[in-house]
């Protein structure tokens, strides 16, 4: 079993294909996909998609950085009120970004410790977006850390006293396409000593593995980021695949209960 622990495959990109993407990845050896949600506009297709496939496709609710604008607390109250209602398996995606827009950078950080404080709240992992502002992402997750939060920095692409950091506030990293990449970095920074706080992800629809980088990304695609880390990592694809989705149900125990392997 493999686990895509973050993929927008309910997106508009998937529109024509969503369901055979689907059964591609479950032909790929892929049987759970964590979806985070983005804002109030694709919600309606996130709970869709896990319709089509309850035990597939969990949803998870938050507010992205980039959603955040003069009405964030809205729709944090908005958000927060649905955690009664239905059942999520995660918070998120929720944090910073500073590469887009940093127009509302301190309501970024007010939403994303609102969104923290939910996680211990309700017991449920957090889904970390840190594009341009790990450092800051970081220090607000610490600082939240209680013995009670858990969560997934998505998409890590950092350093690695960043990953150290990461490690030491209890928190995991999401491994994706970009360990494919040339220049992305990861092979400089991973070691087999990080294994038990990596879980996998491939942000479909964006960001594809080579060698379909430029392309559409799906969850089909995580053999591939599994076969590059076990190269990074000096080790067999089995062990990642293991150790992967050990750390996944450790994470995300929502989308593995009445799971029978």
């Amino acid at each position: 079993m493999l686990v895509d622990t973050h993929a927008h495959i309910y997106s508009a990109e998937f529109d024509a294909d969503k369901e055979r993407a689907v059964q591609r990845a479950v032909a790929a050896g892929v049987a759970k996909i964590v979806m985070p949600n983005i804002d109030a506009s694709v919600e309606a297709a996130m709970w869709q998609m896990h319709r089509l496939f309850p035990e597939i496709c969990y949803p998870s609710m938050g507010l992205h950085p980039c959603s955040v604008k003069a009405d964030y607390q809205f729709e944090l109250n908005r958000m927060e009120g649905l955690f009664s209602k239905d059942n999520y398996v995660a918070v998120g995606e929720t944090g910073l970004d500073y590469y887009w827009d940093t127009t509302f950078v301190e309501e970024q950080k007010q939403a994303f410790s609102r969104q923290l404080s939910w996680s211990k709240a309700l017991g449920l992992p957090i889904i970390i977006h840190s594009r341009d502002s790990i450092d800051d992402c970081i220090q607000l997750f610490a600082k939240a850390q209680d013995g009670r939060l858990a969560g997934v920095f998505h998409c890590f692409s950092g350093n690695r006293e960043q990953l150290e950091r990461i490690k030491d506030a209890g928190g995991k990293i999401g491994i994706g396409g970009v360990a494919t990449f040339k220049n992305g970095g990861l092979d400089k920074t991973l070691v087999p000593e990080d294994l038990p706080f990596m879980v996998l992800e491939t942000d479909a629809p964006y960001l594809a593995p080579v060698p379909h980088r430029g392309k559409r990304n799906e969850p089909a695609y995580i053999p591939l980021v599994v076969e590059r880390l076990a190269q990074l990592l000096g080790t067999d694809k089995a062990g990642i695949e293991l150790a992967t989705t050990a750390n996944a149900r450790e994470l995300f125990p929502k989308i593995f209960e009445g799971a029978t392997t």
